[in-house]
């Protein structure tokens, strides 16, 4: 098989891996009042698991990026398969809430991560041509979870008890993603390439090392783009139920809300993955943020479900395609044999930004009785990520000596 039809093949394993890895993870909401019941943990208690593991991906997405380049992303993809899995059924028999928060939150939390940041970067490296929209499939793996794995979940938590039923995500999980995990290879640039070299300068281009490049502006830029950008529809994506439900919407009906964002989401990672590829990366990024900043701010002129759901179509659209563009454009600058620790490292301040959502969201409404400002908040997030990234510049190729001093 040819590099340019292997290409198509590392694609479809790798938005197999992200929708099984994303779907397995998000699948603790649908456990979580099976699980309260069944046990007397708090709701709260059981939940924060889900912190714990959010963090987990923020702190081991740079982490499983580095080793990605120095080792090659099929060991780290296998290595985050075993380690989610067994999390996974580790937390299916545990005994006690802690042991639960501890055992789900690092393990499922950390092996998501390994699969995330490697992927993208195997991916970037394997297209000259259609790269956007290669990552942008990648990506539509984890829009699909929600559509996949957690309908699976219910199903199974409705017909076998809270364990049995995760304990059969985890061998499902483990049956699909194993071989889809061997499938992935290194780019074909780097497969005689030296893969290790000395700490903080894996990988060169000229002069360039890694602690250069990660010092360097342009990735400082990026990271903190992305950090705005997520937080600017992490509140929205958690709280917008429930801020429907406070104008009059009834609660089975608001958590549709939740699908048509999701399949409008679905489509916009494609449809940004072919407009970065006609129309550059960047600048689809700058004018896809700037239309979030303004979808978020449109919630607050919804009142009925027809304009509930014609923003969330917009606003899912928006910030679901947008995310894939963060690795083409540190592919478009960044070298190679270092993506993964570069990409591992913009998904970390992506996850960061996430985690802000929920708990900020809480606040405003606790002290405000509303969620006005949160929307306001999340467009003003979203106009300073636009003029973030309106910063970006690309990295010089040969950085001089005394950058390192």
């Amino acid at each position: 098989m040819t590099h340019l039809t292997y290409r198509w093949v590392i694609v479809a394993a790798g938005g197999l891996l992200s929708c099984v890895a994303i779907g397995a993870m998000f699948a603790l909401p649908v456990f979580l009042q099976p699980v309260s019941q069944d046990t007397g943990w708090s709701v709260a208690g059981i939940s924060t698991a889900m912190t714990i593991g959010f963090l987990a991906m923020a702190l081991g997405s740079m982490l499983w990026g580095n080793l990605s380049d120095r080792y090659g992303p099929r060991v780290v993809v296998l290595s985050g398969t075993v380690i989610l899995t067994v999390g996974l059924a580790l937390a299916s028999q545990a005994s006690s809430l802690l042991m639960f928060q501890i055992v789900f939150g690092l393990l499922v939390g950390g092996g998501t991560a390994a699969i995330f940041a490697p992927m993208m970067a195997a991916v970037t490296g394997w297209f000259d041509t259609h790269r956007s929209l290669a990552v942008s499939l990648v990506s539509a793996g984890m829009g699909v979870a929600p559509m996949t794995m957690s309908p699976l979940a219910g199903w199974l938590v409705t017909t076998y008890d809270w364990r049995t039923s995760m304990l059969l995500i985890a061998i499902l999980a483990a049956v699909l993603m194993l071989p889809a995990a061997l499938l992935v290879r290194r780019p074909p640039a780097l497969e005689q390439a030296a893969a290790t070299a000395e700490e903080g300068a894996v990988g060169t281009n000229g002069d360039l090392t890694l602690s250069q490049v990660l010092r360097s502006p342009a990735f400082l830029i990026l990271l903190a783009t992305n950090f705005f950008c997520c937080a600017t529809h992490a509140g929205p994506i958690f709280h917008t139920v429930s801020y429907a439900v406070t104008c009059g919407i009834p609660l089975l009906l608001a958590v549709s809300i939740y699908s048509v964002e999701g399949l409008a989401g679905l489509a916009g990672r494609i449809g940004f993955g072919l407009m970065g590829d006609r129309f550059g990366a960047k600048r689809v990024l700058v004018l896809g943020l700037l239309v979030q900043a303004f979808a978020a701010l449109g919630f607050l002129v919804a009142r009925d479900l027809g304009s509930f759901y014609a923003v969330a179509a917009l606003f899912g659209f928006i910030y679901a395609g947008v995310m894939p563009l963060y690795s083409v454009i540190a592919r478009e600058n960044f070298p190679l044999p270092m993506m993964g620790t570069v990409i591992g490292g913009i998904a970390m301040a992506g996850s960061l930004g996430m985690s802000t959502g929920p708990l900020v969201g809480g606040l405003i409404f606790d002290i405000f009785d509303s969620y006005r400002w949160l929307y306001i908040g999340a467009w003003a997030m979203g106009l300073g990520a636009v003029l973030i990234a309106l910063t970006f510049r690309p990295l010089p190729k040969i950085m001089p000596a005394a950058a390192t001093a």
